[in-house]
């Protein structure tokens, strides 16, 4: 059976995916993809502003720690973009403290996420925000 007839509607929808680690890309990326979603990806947050002006993604799975640019800069200079100002983004990091959430809102991501996350949790989240 296909994703596509698992997940109806999922199937033309685009997640960015950005995290500097190529396993955690590798393991969301093969997830996502059953999940009947299209996976684009990013190694850093400058990468990540290029790549969503690019591809106008669904939604952005934003790590927060990263070389270059971390993802709250990234997620601050995506939401300046006019066509990506509504794309919901979740910043995933290992830190849980209440303190990088509450700057991870403010820097204009939807929600946060601690490493690690129950991928059935972050499935709903991500279809609850998807519009």
């Amino acid at each position: 059976m296909s994703s596509e007839l698992e997940n109806p509607g999922s199937a033309q929808r685009t997640i960015l995916v950005v995290d500097d680690f190529d396993d955690t890309r590798l393991l969301l990326r093969t997830w996502l993809t059953r999940k009947g979603f299209r996976v684009i990806e990013a190694a850093n947050g400058r990468l990540a502003v290029e790549a969503a002006k690019k591809n106008n993604p669904d939604f952005i799975i934003m790590d927060v720690e990263m070389p270059e640019l971390d993802g709250l800069a990234a997620t601050r200079q995506i939401r300046e973009m006019h066509q990506l100002a509504n794309v919901p983004i979740v910043a995933v990091s290992a830190y849980g403290a209440d303190e990088y959430r509450s700057q991870a809102l403010e820097a204009g991501c939807d929600e946060y996420v601690s490493t690690p996350f129950d991928p059935d949790e972050l499935e709903k989240l991500i279809r609850s925000l998807i519009k």
